[in-house]
This record gives C-alpha cells, sequence and structure tokens, in this order.
C-alpha cells in the first residue's frame, strides 16, 4: 500500500473527488459521508484536448483545473480509476513454500513474465485460493511514467491523489466476498471494454477487448459478437477448476449498451448455473453504507464511496508519498549555489573543533597500535609463509575475462542486449536476453566464435521475431582434441 499524506492518515475525509480517466475522456464524482449516508454531491464529464501521456503535465493539469472550475468543485482530495490498457499481467502457480519466500519468488516471476525492464513498472499482487494446492497470482504492472505523468497533472489541476486503482476493479473488488466467480465486463469510453475475472479472493484475468465499442452517428454502439466471443476466449485460458468456479456475469456501462449485450449472452452462454446481469444502479447497501437508489453506476463514485468506506483495493498503484521535507531538500541540493553554501557552512562548523579532536584521535590510535604491534607483526608473518608456499587463490580472473569477451561481442547500439549470464564451472556459459532481429543476433554469435577460448556456441532457444527473446550457450577455455 502507498503511504497517504499526514493529514489523511490523521482523520478520515468527509468527502473525497473521484475520477475516471479513459483514454482523453474523464469523468469526477464528489461523493460525501454523512451518518452512514454516502451522497452525490457533484458529477462532471468532459473531453480532455491534451492527452495525458503525451502532452505536458502542467498543461494538462491546467486543462483539468478548468473543467473543476467550470464545474464549481472544490474538492481537492482525489481518487483515480486508471484505464487498465495501461496495465500488464502475467500470472503464476505459487508452489509450496514458506509466506516468507514468496515475496522473492514473485519478485523472480516478474522479472521473467513482463516484456519489459521491471523496474519501469511499477507491480500490484493479487493472489487467489480456490482449494488447498491451487494458490495463484496475478502480477498487474502499469508503468511508472505514466503514473508520474498523471500524479503531476492532478497536482499542477491543485489536486491532491489518494489512490489510483483500474476503474474495472474499483467496480467489482476482487477481495469481496460477492466477487467470488464473477467475470465482470466495462463498457467505457472509446472503442474499447475491458474484462475482469474474479475468484478465490483476487484476479485471475484483467484484459481489454479492442474494437468492442465504436460510435455511430454520435451514439455508441456495442459489436456483442465480438465481446462474446473476446469473453470465450478469456474463459478457455483459465484453468478448468477456475474456470468451473464461475458463475456470474456483471455488465457494467450504459444501460442501453448492457441490456443489449446481457440479452445476447444469454443465448450465447446457455448453461443454466451462470447468471448474466446488468448493473445499472446500486444496491442500498454496495458499501456498507446506506446508498440512494438512483445513482447509475460508475468507476468515479465506485472508487470514492469504497476510500471513504475504508475498502481499500488490493491493486493500488499510486507511486510513494513524498514529504514535503524530503521534497525541500531534494530541491535545495539540485542547486549548485545552496550546495555549495551548505558545503562550506558545514565545513565551517567542523572547523571549530577539528584540530583538538585530531589531537585525541591520533593519541588513543597510538596508544591501541602499541599494544597490538608484536600481534600484527606476527600475522603479517604467517600471512608471508601462506602466499609462499600454499597459494589458495586464483590470479588468472576467468569470471571476469568471460564477461569481458561476452560484452565485447554485444553491439554498441544496443540492438542485442543481455538479461540473464549464468556461468558455471568458469567454463559453461549460458546468455539469455533480448534482440531486436535474427540478424543482429547472428552477428554478436560471429564475433562470439571469433574469440579463440570460445568454442562450441549453441543457440538454445529463440522466440518471437522482431523484437525476439533467445538464449545461447557456449563453452570456455582450451578447446579439448579428440583426433589422433
Amino acid at each position: 500500500m502507498n503511504f497517504l499524506p499526514t493529514f489523511a492518515k490523521r482523520r478520515a475525509l468527509p468527502s473525497v473527488l473521484g475520477l475516471a480517466l479513459d483514454g482523453n475522456h474523464l469523468e469526477g464524482a464528489v461523493v460525501h459521508q454523512r451518518k452512514g449516508t454516502l451522497q452525490l454531491v457533484q458529477t462532471f464529464t468532459a473531453k480532455l484536448v491534451l492527452d495525458p501521456l503525451t502532452n505536458e503535465p502542467e498543461l494538462v493539469g491546467r486543462e483539468i483545473l478548468n473543467q473543476l472550475e467550470n464545474a464549481s468543485i472544490r474538492e481537492r482530495y482525489c481518487v483515480v480509476a486508471i484505464p487498465p490498457r495501461w496495465a500488464l499481467t502475467t500470472q503464476v502457480r505459487i508452489p509450496p513454500l514458506p509466506e516468507a519466500d514468496v515475496a522473492g519468488f514473485l519478485q523472480i516471476e516478474a522479472e521473467r513474465g513482463f516484456p519489459c525492464d521491471v523496474a519501469t513498472l511499477r507491480v500490484a499482487t493479487s493472489r487467489s485460493k480456490l482449494q488447498p494446492g491451487l494458490d495463484l497470482a496475478t502480477l498487474i504492472g502499469v508503468p511508472t511514467g505514466h503514473l508520474v505523468r498523471l500524479e503531476r497533472a492532478l497536482r499542477a489541476a491543485r489536486l491532491k491523489p489518494l489512490s489510483f486503482v483500474p476503474s474495472i476493479t474499483a467496480l467489482q473488488p476482487p477481495s469481496e466476498e460477492q466477487s467470488n466467480g464473477v467475470l465482470a465486463l466495462f463498457l467505457g469510453e472509446g472503442q474499447q471494454a475491458s474484462l475482469q475475472v474474479t475468484c478465490g479472493g483476487g484476479v485471475e484475468a484483467l484484459r481489454m477487448l479492442d474494437g468492442a465499442l465504436e460510435t455511430d452517428a454520435g451514439h455508441p454502439v456495442v459489436h456483442a459478437d465480438l465481446v462474446m466471443r473476446e469473453t470465450r476466449i478469456a474463459l478457455g485460458q483459465l484453468a478448468s477448476e477456475w474456470r468451473a468456479a464461475i458463475r456470474r456475469i456483471r455488465l457494467f456501462g450504459p444501460p442501453a449498451l448492457t441490456r443489449q449485450l446481457a440479452a445476447g449472452m444469454s443465448t450465447y452462454f446457455s448453461s443454466p448455473a451462470l447468471l448474466i446481469e446488468s448493473v445499472a444502479h446500486y444496491g442500498p447497501s454496495e458499501f456498507g453504507m446506506t446508498t440512494p437508489s438512483d445513482i447509475a453506476v460508475s468507476p468515479a463514485f465506485s472508487l470514492a464511496a469504497r476510500f471513504l468506506t475504508g475498502q481499500a483495493c488490493c491493486l493500488e498503484f499510486l507511486p510513494p508519498y513524498v514529504s514535503p521535507w524530503k521534497r525541500l531538500v531534494q530541491q535545495c541540493a539540485s542547486g549548485r549555489l545552496r550546495a555549495a553554501g551548505a558545503a562550506a557552512a558545514a565545513v565551517l562548523a567542523l572547523a571549530v573543533g577539528a584540530f583538538g579532536v585530531q589531537q585525541w584521535q591520533l593519541s588513543s590510535l597510538t596508544a591501541q597500535w602499541e599494544k597490538m604491534s608484536g600481534t600484527v607483526g606476527e600475522l603479517k608473518a604467517m600471512q608471508q609463509q601462506i602466499q609462499q608456499y600454499r597459494p589458495w587463490f586464483d590470479e588468472s580472473l576467468t569470471s571476469l575475462t568471460i564477461l569481458r569477451e561476452l560484452t565485447l561481442a554485444f553491439p554498441e547500439d544496443g540492438s542485442v542486449t543481455a538479461k540473464t549470464v549464468e556461468i558455471r564451472d568458469n567454463s559453461a556459459i549460458s546468455c539469455g536476453g533480448m534482440a531486436r532481429d535474427r540478424a543482429a543476433l547472428l552477428q554478436t554469435l560471429v564475433r562470439l566464435r571469433a574469440v579463440a577460448s570460445v568454442h562450441d556456441v549453441k543457440v538454445e532457444q529463440i522466440r518471437g521475431k522482431t523484437p525476439l527473446q533467445y538464449t545461447f550457450a557456449f563453452q570456455y577455455g582450451t578447446e579439448v582434441s579428440h583426433e589422433k
């Protein structure tokens, strides 16, 4: 979980602004809680001219601030439903391990499963357990650059973000009991719909359905056949145990579209055990508080209501909070003049007692040396004998030499990169990574084969085309000839 500002920790907020971002479409809802009741105070929708991912965050923030001022919204604490299309996912079956070792195991699997460097992602983990022995973890990563740009834009709009959660997860939280065995579909803005499968207390699938929606004469139209086909594919990709646990399909979005889709899916999925429902309004105690029945379901209201009622989501992507003091220190450290002034002040402060402390240290160290000088002489003599008669170390630096030859074989333009290098017995080497194409990988292997001490170069695995993943191995050292 992320650290919230001290004000938000110190007391519960009476109201919060929920925002839902989908491409350039921004939806907002101010939700107030009072005496066990949730109230929808204000709403607004806007089409942003500037793309939050490509334009300057300060300019995007100014546009958002203008939209808030036009809607007369003064609330500054906000929670944001981010687009699911930002997310990358990979799944891992967790073997029987001590709980203390699971985090390290998932970190290794994240480095293997994601198609990019994990350091560039903010990763959240959703674990689910259907029965003993069926423990599954879904790793969901969102590019850190997207989140940082969005946070900067919100702060430029004078907002204080408290939470970043995928929009469909705000509508159907995986940890709730009523989410067990649910396939949720959200028909949002643009041409995409999002799908989420929840079971066993976690997320089993999270994906986008491209081309599911389109605009015809200014009105959204859903391609029911495409949605149903993609839904069946998503179910087919689940393990049989998880697929059998799905009991409900919940459809969120504009009522006209969800009713149309529900009618088609009722015919397409003929199983009587599968309940299909179109969710247009909230239940009277949806969030543990009284909720008006006339409020239309939306990610903005759902996320704000869950935040106010303390229903934290397991998929949290808000970057860690940096205190104002730390930001001030960082800003001061960035200026050359301020850094020089601080250094001069530190030198002046240290110079006041430097000579006295130095004399005291010298006298103390001299006394210590007089006590240990005899023992040190004996140890030096023993070390000289060990080096002369029993050398135990290898001065050839074989591992560093191997890494040097391997590094020189790689091109300098970055068309071939290594992700893992394994050296066994200083002779058997395995290397894996990414290459732009086969030609770049072939040139690297040719340069590696030209090294005199390298032999038996073999390509063990190639996956993909452009770019591609590779693994090759070779032997290092003097090649033994078996010819007579």
